[in-house]
């Protein structure tokens, strides 16, 4: 599904952190509290870069065995004009399908700048990434399950199918926003409302902080302050 975002609203959604994004998702009950984002064994490895936001463009690799003659890891590179069907910005989100996954990194310095070259902002994967410094310098975001020194055997299986990345399921244009708490998949029907929703509980948190370090601070101050609505949704 193509959904457009335009230039105004990705900034505003890359001025978020992924904390704000996730709670406004909350608030405007687009699906339940405890789905929707990736458990803590995808990890940020660029926690100095701006927060990701994009479109997922989804490939599944395999590192720990050769792959079939027909599709060698040099030669297979009928994913990428895929990538580019993906609504930018993109983020390649890549699925290790390996028992053990992780012993190959398939995004290093050089795949870093082809996926660059091809629209990517980032990648997302389950597995291994290796080259993190130089990718890193050149502002290209990374989440994954953890690095690798070789690629191993590594080579894509499959593109343009559901991926499974953390406890995350995500297909082809997902939206996805991440930073170094990690990655929340983002309702194509909710985006346009995130920022307002999450800029209304800022307010309301800053009233808490301030309660909270001033000398007027009672608990009954505190429990009329967090009754008051958000604002978002009547009642919540």
């Amino acid at each position: 599904m193509n959904h457009e975002i335009s230039a105004e609203l990705l900034s505003r959604l890359r001025d978020l952190d992924t904390c704000a994004v996730c709670n406004a998702i909350e608030t405007l009950r687009s699906r339940l509290r405890n789905e929707g984002f990736m458990d803590p064994s995808v990890r940020c490895l660029t926690p100095g870069l701006r927060p990701l936001f994009g479109h997922a463009a989804t490939i599944r690799v395999r590192c720990s065995a050769t792959p079939p003659d027909a599709h060698p890891y040099l030669d297979r590179t009928d994913w990428w004009e895929f990538v580019q069907t993906i609504p930018a910005p993109r983020v390649v989100v890549v699925e290790d399908v390996d028992p053990a996954p992780g012993l190959g990194a398939f995004v290093g310095e050089v795949h870093a700048a082809i996926l660059g070259a091809l629209g990517c902002v980032g990648a997302v994967t389950n597995g291994a990434v290796r080259d993190v410094p130089a990718i890193t310098e050149a502002g290209f975001h990374l989440f994954a399950g953890g690095v690798s020194v070789s690629h191993a055997y590594v080579h894509v299986v499959e593109f343009g199918t559901v991926a499974t990345i953390g406890g995350l399921r995500i297909a082809p244009a997902d939206l996805l926003h991440g930073d170094g708490h990690g990655i929340v998949a983002v309702p194509a029907g909710a985006v346009a409302a995130v920022p307002a929703a999450a800029e209304r509980l800022r307010q309301r948190e800053l009233r808490i902080l301030a309660l909270c370090h001033s000398a007027d601070f009672t608990i009954e101050r505190l429990r009329r302050l967090l009754r008051e609505p958000d604002g978002t949704n009547p009642g919540s």
